[in-house]
Parts: C-alpha cells; sequence; structure tokens
C-alpha cells in the first residue's frame, strides 16, 4: 500500500511539474507576441519626443508686424502670403510670396531651402489661419515658421477695418460664468488609419490629409458655442486667473504650454464630439487645433477667441484685446 502510495505521489508531482511547464511557455509567447502599440501611440510618442512645440515655453511663435518691417530687407527672412490672390493683389507686404495654404508643405520642400533663412513668416488676414498652418509646419519639424501677429490687420487700417475690427464684441460678457468646471475622465484615444507602421510615415500622411483640408472647416463662431455648448468639449486654454474672471458656460480650463500631453490632461479628450479650444484672439489655439487634428481629434478653434464675445473685459483687464492700437500704417505693394 505504501508503494502504490508513492507511485501515484510521484505521478502527482510530474504532473504539477509538467502544467507549470506548460503555463511557462504560455506566459513566454504571450510576452513575446505583446499587441503592437496603434498609429496613435507610435505618432503621439515621437511628436512627443521630438516635435513638442505647443508644450513647450516657445509656443506660440508669433512676431509682431514692426519686426517684420524692420526686416523687409533681410534676406534671412522670408514673408510667404497665404491669403486669397485678390486680397494679395489688393496690397500685399513688400517681397511676400503669395502661397496657397494648400500648397504650403510641397513648397517647402522643392520651392525654398527653408534652412537658409532665420525666420519664415506667415501672413493672413487676422493671424489666426497662418498660426493654424505654421503649427502645422512646426510639427512637420520647420522650427523657423512664424505668424505674423495679428496678421495684415495689425499692417494697415482697411485690412483690420475687413478683419479684427468688425469681429470684436462684447454680446456674450453677461452669459459668461466663473464657476469652475471639472475636466472629463480619461477616455477612449483617437483611431488612425494610415496604413502606416512607422512615425515618421503616419505623420507624414496625416500632414497631407491636414495642409489639403482648409482651415474654415476648424473655426467655430461664438454665436454657435453659446446656442449650443452641448455640442462641444469646451476647453478655457488661458492660466486660472483668467479662466477664474470668466469663461464660456461648460468650459474646462486646461494650462497652456503643459496640459495637453500623454502625462497631464491629454487623454481627456473626447473623440466622440468636437473638441473646442480658445484662447484670448484664436491665434494662440490655432496651434493647438493643428496638433489634435494631426493626432486625430476633432478639433475646432474659436474664431477671434475670447476677442469675439468678451472684448471689453479683455481690454478692462490689459489682456490681449484687439483695438486701433494695435493697427499701424504701414506700406503696401499693390
Amino acid at each position: 500500500m505504501k508503494k502504490l502510495s508513492l507511485i501515484l505521489l510521484t505521478i502527482l508531482l510530474s504532473s504539477i511539474v509538467l502544467l507549470s511547464g506548460f503555463k511557462g511557455v504560455n506566459e513566454y509567447q504571450a510576452n513575446t507576441n505583446p499587441v503592437p502599440p496603434s498609429e496613435f501611440e507610435v505618432l503621439l510618442n515621437f511628436l512627443e519626443t521630438n516635435r513638442n512645440f505647443i508644450n513647450s515655453p516657445d509656443a506660440p511663435a508669433l512676431i509682431p508686424a514692426s519686426e517684420v518691417k524692420k526686416n523687409l530687407k533681410n534676406v534671412k527672412y522670408h514673408i510667404i502670403d497665404i491669403r486669397s490672390e485678390s486680397w494679395f493683389e489688393y496690397g500685399h507686404i513688400k517681397n511676400a510670396n503669395n502661397v496657397p495654404a494648400a500648397d504650403l508643405l510641397t513648397y517647402f520642400e522643392k520651392n525654398i531651402v527653408p534652412a537658409d533663412y532665420d525666420k519664415i513668416v506667415l501672413v493672413c488676414y487676422s493671424g489666426q489661419s497662418a498660426a493654424y498652418y505654421t503649427g502645422l509646419l512646426r510639427i512637420a519639424g520647420y522650427d523657423n515658421t512664424y505668424n505674423m501677429n495679428w496678421g495684415m490687420s495689425s499692417w494697415r487700417v482697411d485690412f483690420a477695418e475687413n478683419s479684427w475690427l468688425k469681429n470684436t464684441s462684447s454680446d456674450y460678457a453677461q452669459k459668461i460664468e466663473i464657476s469652475a468646471n471639472a475636466k472629463a475622465a480619461n477616455g477612449s484615444l483617437p483611431v488612425l488609419e494610415t496604413g502606416q507602421s512607422e512615425a515618421e510615415a503616419i505623420l507624414r500622411t496625416r500632414l497631407e490629409t491636414a495642409f489639403a483640408t482648409p482651415y474654415k472647416e476648424s473655426i467655430v463662431k461664438s454665436v454657435d458655442v453659446f446656442a449650443n455648448p452641448d455640442n462641444y468639449y469646451i476647453i478655457d486654454y488661458n492660466t486660472d486667473d483668467r479662466y477664474s474672471k470668466g469663461h464660456i458656460p461648460q468650459a474646462v480650463q486646461y494650462e497652456p504650454n503643459s496640459s495637453l500631453t500623454s502625462a497631464a490632461d491629454l487623454y481627456t479628450l473626447p473623440t466622440d464630439k468636437q473638441v473646442l479650444v480658445y484662447g484670448a484672439t484664436g491665434q494662440e489655439t490655432a496651434y493647438v487645433v493643428a496638433y489634435l487634428n494631426i493626432l486625430g481629434y476633432k478639433a475646432g478653434n474659436l474664431a477671434y477667441g475670447s476677442n469675439s464675445f468678451m472684448h471689453k473685459t479683455l481690454k478692462d483687464n490689459g489682456w490681449e484685446a484687439f483695438t486701433k492700437k494695435n493697427v499701424n500704417m504701414y506700406p503696401v505693394v499693390e
């Protein structure tokens, strides 16, 4: 009997060892066949490692009209005007090159040597679309690109009258709120389907799509936001002290230059509704919208920023309120 028990015990121990061996093999196989990162994860890791401009102190990349005027004869400055051909012919900065926004990536790759310039300055009507495309070019690796602050509105008064001066408003100043709203919880991530696996190939495809998509598709007007705030996840891209002075109802505060990273609050952005970003002017946030669109979020920029709904509040606080004081009377080529 003892002999039989010993044999049974030996068989049992052998079985345990054998099963443990199979478990070890299965674990090894699982570890050697991990789930590959998604295109979004590959792209985000690349951008945060190499092109993390919007989460740096360097953003936004604005230069004043006075600096452009001072460097009109400087061969190290290259001016690109992305306005329509008719407006370019109406009046443009001397030596500026008229390039459609959709052609900018090709222009940088085939028509100029970007590294030859200290600064490449994009110019538009208000500074907002130029900021958006400057953001895309920064993501593409062109770190010497800037947009001219306030666009041609800061160059001469007739341009300002057609853009900034007629779009500043305090119509919704009585509808802003001061109570803080909580950020959303981390949710699902964007799904990119470029068919590429390498980061730079994914980025290239995303950039081509972004440049082929008109900036106007990312514009949201304040009248629509105040009428239908539930349609958006609204980001007040300002410091906390500004946020506490008043913001769009339901808006959530995200800290400029630091919040939209994987280590901070990027994953709180929803993928099932438009993420509307606004700041004081729409220029600083145009960079953010460019970044988020590249990552696959559906992002929108509030036209003219807070200037479009609480202009007087900006003036009273000494913030970036556009007025005639921002307008110069510089010459143009007609």
